[in-house]
């Protein structure tokens, strides 16, 4: 039987040993962990002044949330679909950027990919539909800066 004090003990030097970035790489493993090994390793994080996010709260991991996100929208041009993602998150909706990295990396990516995907929850569905169109209403709506300096 390990004597827990001990373990801790070990743990305690083990993360004191590593640099910044192996704690960092520890804490992405947070499923992994045992609960005193994360205590620790929080510990040693608070201590270095380090992000700890990963390890706030308990860890449950038979309660990962599995979403039924929808595509809302597709976009050719990432600047508009980080544009709907804002107005989406303005008002209180999750919303998440599929393939937006392939795009980033090269525009021709977003022929092959079907452009960057908007996803949300499929309850948020309707709402974030009605507030994309909202949006893009007004800004139809908006006179060219040409239209008023003449």
């Amino acid at each position: 039987m390990i004597d827990p004090e001990q373990e801790r003990q070990r743990l305690a030097e083990v993360y004191a040993r590593q640099s910044d970035e192996e704690l960092e790489q520890v804490a992405a493993q947070v499923a992994e962990l045992t609960e005193m090994a994360r205590e620790t390793l929080r510990t040693e994080l608070t201590k270095r002044g380090l992000y700890i996010g990963q390890l706030e709260g308990s860890w449950d991991s038979s309660a990962t949330e599995f979403r039924d996100l929808v595509v809302i929208r597709s976009y050719w041009d990432l600047l508009e679909a980080q544009l709907a993602k804002g107005f989406l998150d303005a008002a209180g909706i999750e919303a998440f950027l599929f393939d937006d990295n392939m795009v980033r990396l090269d525009w021709f990516n977003a022929n092959a990919l079907g452009g960057v995907k908007l996803r949300v929850d499929a309850a948020n569905a309707e709402a974030a539909s009605r507030i994309l169109e909202e949006n893009a209403s007004a800004a139809e709506a908006l006179p060219d800066e040409d239209d008023s300096a003449g």
